[in-house]
C-alpha cells in the first residue's frame, strides 16, 4: 500500500496540475519505500532532490497560470511556495551534511506538507480557474 493515496479529493480541476500533484505524490512514496527499506542517505538524498527538482517545476507551472489568467491570490500563493522549497531545501542540506536520517517523522512533515498545500492553498484556486474555463 502507498503511503499517500491519490484521491479525487485532491484534485483541484486542472487536469495538468492533478497530474503534477499525483508525481509528487509518488516521488514521496519512493522515498518512504526507501525508507521502509532501509535504503542509505545517499538513495533517499537523491530521491529528495528529484522531489525538490519537480516541486520547483510544479511551482512554476502554476505561477505561470496565475500570471496568465490574473489569479488575485498569486502574490499569497507564491510565498507559500517560496517557505515550502525553503523547507525542503534545509531538510535536504541537513540530510547531505549528515545532520539528520530521513525517518518516518520526516515522512509524516513531507506528507502533510503536500496534502496540506493541495487541500488549503490549491483548492483556493480550483473555482477561479474553473471560471474561466481551465481544464
Amino acid at each position: 500500500m502507498a503511503y499517500i493515496e491519490w484521491t479525487d479529493s485532491l484534485s483541484v480541476g486542472v487536469k495538468k496540475f492533478d497530474e503534477q500533484h499525483k508525481i509528487l505524490i509518488s516521488i514521496i512514496n519512493e522515498l518512504h519505500q526507501s525508507l521502509s527499506e532501509g535504503r542509505t542517505n545517499d538513495v533517499m538524498s537523491k530521491i529528495l532532490e528529484k522531489l525538490l527538482d519537480y516541486t520547483i517545476e510544479h511551482f512554476a507551472e502554476e505561477e505561470k497560470y496565475f500570471i496568465k489568467y490574473d489569479y488575485p491570490e498569486t502574490t499569497d500563493h507564491k510565498e507559500k511556495h517560496t517557505k515550502l522549497i525553503d523547507e525542503v531545501v534545509h531538510l535536504k542540506n541537513k540530510l547531505d551534511e549528515g545532520d539528520i536520517t530521513i525517518s518516518y517523522e520526516t515522512m509524516s512533515f513531507l506528507q502533510n506538507w503536500l496534502v496540506e498545500h493541495v487541500l488549503q492553498a490549491d483548492m483556493k484556486y480550483k473555482n477561479f480557474f474553473h471560471s474561466k474555463k481551465v481544464d
